[in-house]
């Protein structure tokens, strides 16, 4: 496994040092913000925003969440809109008859990237897991019994934080992308953790816990009822499905394992959804360079951060993720709210 990754730092590093040494595009222009700022991504954030990304996204500790914070430090949430080299207001959606348009902002390129950065995440888990996602292919044709009952428990858990995040989308990026959002729900989801470490470890020590190799279709069905809870920014996908996967029956390191797979599903619709919508967007602010670069080194800080997981896990369990989350929060809350 080390070999392998580090096969794959010495594969992506020369496309980073390419990336970063090429020029911009000659004909990008200039964006700027009403007050004449201009809006960039800098090589400096796209690596801070990928790295963010890449140890968070698999662990329980919120990849958006951090990547909210990490925005609002970087000056990546400003909600000024922003003007062409013309003089002229940029529009993410155009003004209608009856309807007001909606400028382009750098805030809205930002939380565009941050979900196309997932990306990244994406390619982790296809190097990790690749033989897992061959047998859910050979099992939809059926060639791999294990493999379809695999995607058909995949698919269950997708659907419901699917459906409801394309319904809520808009309001959820309006009403809950905020640093006081991120604080409750790192608070609401240590405790859940604790809890369901009490709840597992009381059933080893009672002898009562009887592990599962695979779901049910109803326990599919509950991890992906407790995916929903992480469309609340700061909650944790991993987290929900993690603790669902518990709660299911399943031990440490298959709970992590069908999260992870669960992820590269839902994650990949939410980056093409998201990419559809705000991609030519965040293209005109940032450019592609430095959107790359994040992808690229999220991807190796995922892969490391996949396989520490699960060792992690087996050995010592959700504790102590549970608590650097309440420790994350008190210090927002003091950063924010108090000094």
């Amino acid at each position: 496994m080390r070999n392998l990754l580090l096969g794959l730092l010495a594969l992506l590093t020369p496309l980073i040092v390419v990336a970063a040494q090429a020029p911009a595009a000659p004909d990008a222009p200039p964006v700027v913000t009403a007050s004449g700022k201009r809006a960039e991504l800098s090589l400096g954030d796209a690596i801070i925003l990928g790295v963010i990304e890449g140890v968070t996204e698999f662990l329980p500790v919120s990849s958006t969440g951090h990547l909210i914070i990490a925005d609002k430090l970087l000056g990546l949430d400003s909600e000024e809109p922003l003007r062409g080299p013309d003089g002229q207001m940029l529009w993410h959606r155009k003004p209608k008859e009856g309807r007001p348009g909606e400028p382009l902002t750098i805030k809205l390129a930002a939380s565009t990237y941050v979900v196309v950065i997932q990306v990244g995440a994406i390619a982790a888990v296809v190097l990790l897991y690749w033989s897992r996602l061959v047998s859910m292919l050979m099992g939809l044709f059926g060639r791999d019994p294990a493999g379809r009952r695999l995607l058909v428990n995949v698919l269950i858990a997708f659907v419901p934080a699917a459906l409801i995040g394309f319904l809520a989308n808009e309001w959820i990026s309006e009403y809950l992308f905020s640093i006081g959002t991120v604080i409750f729900a790192l608070v609401a989801g240590a405790l859940l953790m604790f809890y369901a470490e009490y709840w597992y470890g009381k059933q080893v020590i009672a002898g009562t816990r009887v592990e599962r190799e695979e779901l049910s279709p109803m326990g599919a069905a509950g991890v992906g009822l407790l995916q929903c809870a992480a469309l609340w920014p700061g909650t944790s996908r991993s987290m929900m499905t993690i603790v669902g996967g518990y709660f299911a029956g399943l031990g440490p390191q298959r709970a992590a394992e069908f999260s992870f797979i669960l992820g590269f599903v839902t994650l990949s619709a939410a980056s093409v959804y998201k990419g559809w919508k705000g991609g030519a967007a965040m293209i005109e602010v940032f450019g592609w360079q430095n959107v790359i670069i994040g992808g690229l080194v999220a991807t190796v800080t995922a892969a490391i951060c996949v396989r520490f997981l699960v060792t992690w896990l087996m050995r010592y369990g959700l504790a102590m993720f549970a608590w650097y989350r309440l420790v994350l929060a008190l210090v927002l809350m003091l950063y924010f709210y108090v000094l």
